[in-house]
């Protein structure tokens, strides 16, 4: 199964989003992975603005990755420059700070626009290493899912996708994350993918998640992209199959 480990979207600066470097946390681990051959807009990013602090962001740019090309350049570069700004110093209040990034983010997306219009659903998260929390905007994309025990939640969307309309106000949500609990997020990739008209589904995803045993964010994502091989029988060319997990260990407290 060929994947590219490690990066959001690994081409070259200037025309493309550069490669995102997945940062080490504490009493856990993050990752992200995603099969090689890219067909659309997506992309996911991590910036560490403090010492316990890492924003990590999924986006999914409308169109196939020629057209989305020119929304995703900017919409990295405004993710990478507002991130350090809004999240710095001692006395961040993340809530606040996450809603201005969906913001900042938002008019990106409109500037960029050929219409001054275009859909990038996007999952913002702010994950807090010392109270071990997770603040975060789903912009209509795909529900993360969070593993707490034996019980999994969805993460439905807070706010509407980036791009549609420049007076739009988002809601933000946070959550703890305990000891042995994780977060996991697919693209659409992933649920739509088909076999015999049946879809991947979110169901799929979450019994996955529900049942792996494995501690470890990047077998995690790799399981999930595995069984998505194995349910369509083939290597799957028909979107962007992408995953991003953040998994706190059993140890961790």
């Amino acid at each position: 199964m060929a994947m590219a480990l490690n990066g959001g979207v690994d081409l070259a600066l200037g025309t493309d989003p550069v490669s995102a470097s997945i940062p080490r946390i504490q009493g856990g681990y993050m990752a992200a992975v995603y099969y090689v051959q890219r067909r659309s807009g997506d992309f996911y990013d991590f910036v560490r603005t403090s010492r316990e602090r890492v924003l990590f962001g999924m986006f999914d740019v409308a169109g196939g990755l020629q057209e989305a090309r020119a929304i995703m350049v900017p919409l990295q570069r405004a993710f990478r420059c507002s991130t350090p700004q809004l999240f710095n110093g001692p006395t961040v209040n993340e809530t606040e700070c996450l809603l201005e990034l969906w913001l900042e983010l938002n008019k990106a997306v409109m500037t960029a626009a050929a219409r001054g219009v275009h859909s990038c659903p996007a999952f913002l998260g702010c994950y807090n290493e010392d109270v071990q929390t997770l603040t975060y905007v789903n912009a209509g994309h795909i529900p993360a899912l969070c593993r707490a025990g034996d019980q999994i939640s969805a993460l439905g969307a807070t706010a509407l996708p980036l791009g549609l309309f420049s007076h739009s106000i988002p809601e933000c949500s946070l959550l703890a994350l305990g000891a042995g609990n994780g977060l996991l997020l697919v693209s659409k990739g992933v649920v739509e993918a088909k076999r015999r008209g049946e879809e991947f589904g979110i169901e799929r995803v979450q019994q996955y998640f529900a049942e792996t045993v494995v501690q470890s964010a990047h077998e995690t994502c790799v399981g999930i992209l595995a069984h998505v091989r194995q349910f369509m029988g083939t290597a799957p060319t028909h979107n962007d199959v992408t995953a991003l997990s953040l998994i706190r260990s059993l140890e961790a407290e």
